[in-house]
């Protein structure tokens, strides 16, 4: 193990245990308190470490110059950084056939190195060094800790020209609840990332699970962002077909969570309404409240008028949904237009006491017999803001 996966090993074993026990590590771990940890780590992720490890782990990083040397697996490595990054819920067998190049452990270390200065101590000939190295370790994994805060932390943009498995988990992506035949679909366009409006939802409804399909989720590593969807072309044009932006506290759906649609409505609760396409803001407060809550609901044209005036329908050519996060206030914002570089325009400014950990982008028609109508994706990008 060299010196930056040393480094970012102790920071993420004490980021780990934070998560844990509610605390900083202190002390290295008593038996008990390792096999509360390895349980905890095990009921989240699927996966286990041994509690001996993981007490000698702590003492290594206790004291890394008369701690014996540890040099914990990449597979443990993985397990540890899928605990701390909240990651979907596994087996040992199913990571071994679908992630066994061990994706949740590099993506964690390349935040790590993002956010520090890459450290190259000469090589630790005695225990005065070796002693320093794990001075500098603490340093930088308390500012790691702490790089929420940090808009530079977090700088990414996907054009969705390459779209096959390996370059979405090498940018970070991850899939939830993958339909097999409309994920091999995914290329219909070249170029852009194609995903298909089909059965599911995360509306609250005691009659169905929460689930989307072929949702497209990624870890958000700041508490003040900006991120942006663009879509290519996408007109809903039957009950509930909507695709866009999904803020999440977890990955199951049961926790809150904001929503940023463009979507079709032709459901007016018995009034007589036309038919409408329209930009939706819903959050939901997660498992335990009913209802969700429809912060804006901003209609853009009526598809029966689209006779009258077919050069509507250009309007939906270039669509792109942006939402920027400041603390617990959020602003919703919308594009669109016959050319790319339409402005934005805010829909609704609010509060929402939500504290995302995940970003999604996604398409769906609720529970509906709809058709399952493609939806190309053209660019996402999210970047880091002062929280200042």
């Amino acid at each position: 193990m060299d010196d930056v996966d040393f480094l970012a090993f102790a920071a993420l074993f004490k980021e780990a245990y934070t998560k844990c026990f509610g605390l900083a590590i202190k002390n290295p771990l008593t038996e008990t308190e390792s096999k509360i940890f390895c349980n905890k780590i095990l009921d989240q992720t699927g996966l286990s470490i041994g509690w001996k490890s993981m007490k000698n782990y702590s003492l290594f990083i206790d004291d890394a110059a008369a701690g014996k040397p540890e040099n914990p697996s990449t597979a443990t490595l993985d397990t540890l950084a899928r605990y701390v990054l909240g990651a979907p819920y596994t087996t040992e067998i199913k990571r071994k056939n679908d992630e066994s190049h061990f994706p949740w452990w590099f993506l964690y270390r390349e935040k790590f190195v993002a956010n520090s200065e890459k450290i190259k101590p000469e090589k630790r000939v005695n225990r005065v060094v070796t002693v320093i190295t794990a001075l500098i370790m603490i340093a930088v994994a308390i500012g790691f800790y702490k790089f929420t805060s940090k808009p530079t932390n977090l700088q990414f943009a996907d054009d969705f020209k390459q779209t096959d498995d390996a370059s979405l988990i090498k940018n970070g992506w991850f899939i939830k609840s993958k339909d097999a035949v409309y994920w091999s679909k995914r290329n219909e366009t070249p170029g852009q990332l194609t995903l298909f409006t089909l059965k599911g939802d995360n509306w609250p409804d005691p009659a169905a699970k929460p689930d989307i399909k072929n949702l497209l989720l990624r870890p958000i590593t700041a508490n003040c962002f900006t991120a942006e969807v663009h879509l290519d072309n996408f007109i809903p044009n039957e009950e509930w077909q909507q695709a866009g932006i999904l803020l999440l506290e977890d990955t199951l759906l049961t926790g809150k969570s904001i929503r940023l649609s463009l979507a079709y409505n032709d459901y007016f609760g018995g009034a007589k309404m036309p038919r409408e396409i329209y930009v939706q803001v819903i959050t939901s407060l997660g498992n335990g409240f009913g209802k969700p809550e429809e912060l804006a609901h901003k209609s853009l044209f009526y598809p029966d008028s689209i006779s009258n005036n077919p050069e509507q329908k250009k309007n939906l050519q270039n669509s792109a949904l942006r939402i920027e996060k400041h603390g617990n206030n959020y602003r919703f914002l919308y594009a669109s237009g016959p050319k790319e570089n339409g402005a934005f325009r805010e829909i609704v400014t609010r509060e929402f006491d939500i504290h995302p950990k995940y970003i999604g982008i996604f398409a769906l028609k609720g529970f509906t017999n709809a058709q399952n109508v493609p939806v190309s994706f053209k660019f996402f990008r999210i970047s880091g803001d002062n929280c200042d």
